[in-house]
């Protein structure tokens, strides 16, 4: 029997579309209503931690390659400026999906079960001022650098 030629580039996947495909997967987890309500928020936040990190690590470091001129293909044939419009146009679909995963399907079934999500604007003014205080004292100072001089620049608002 013949064997079919399969062209080399068609028998891999490419590293990042494929990590899009797995977190796509996570998403779907949140969304299937057979999953336990916690459970569903909570893979929510996977995918956007997960998306964080990818953004930050491997999107970056794609663009990087696309600035450098770099047009060597990885083993799938797709040279990194093609993935990278791929990946850009998932990525803003991937989001879309998380924002209609939480408005359409979490929101209202935590509220179906009596726990309420509030906007900042929702709160009373003490309950306000409480949370900004403790943003100001407790989250800002773990989100800001240790060091900030001319090697490590941060803009301070």
């Amino acid at each position: 029997m013949a064997r079919t030629s399969i062209p080399d580039c068609q028998r891999f996947f490419n590293r990042h579309l494929s990590w899009m495909q797995f977190n796509q997967r996570v998403l779907e987890e949140a969304r299937d209503p057979g999953n336990p309500l916690l459970e569903r928020v909570k893979f929510l936040g996977i995918t956007a931690s997960n998306l964080d990190e990818f953004v930050e690590v491997r999107l970056a470091g794609l663009m990087q390659q696309v600035e450098h001129g770099n047009r060597e293909p990885s083993a799938d044939g797709r040279i990194p400026e093609q993935v990278l419009v791929e990946l850009t146009s998932k990525i803003h679909d991937f989001v879309d999906e998380q924002y209609e995963c939480w408005r359409d399907d979490l929101v209202p079934a935590l509220d179906a079960e009596s726990v309420r999500v509030l906007r900042r604007s929702d709160l009373r003014p003490e309950a306000r001022e409480y949370i900004e205080n403790f943003y100001a004292k407790t989250v800002e100072p773990l989100l800001t650098p240790v060091t900030v001089d001319p090697a490590h620049p941060f803009p301070m608002c």
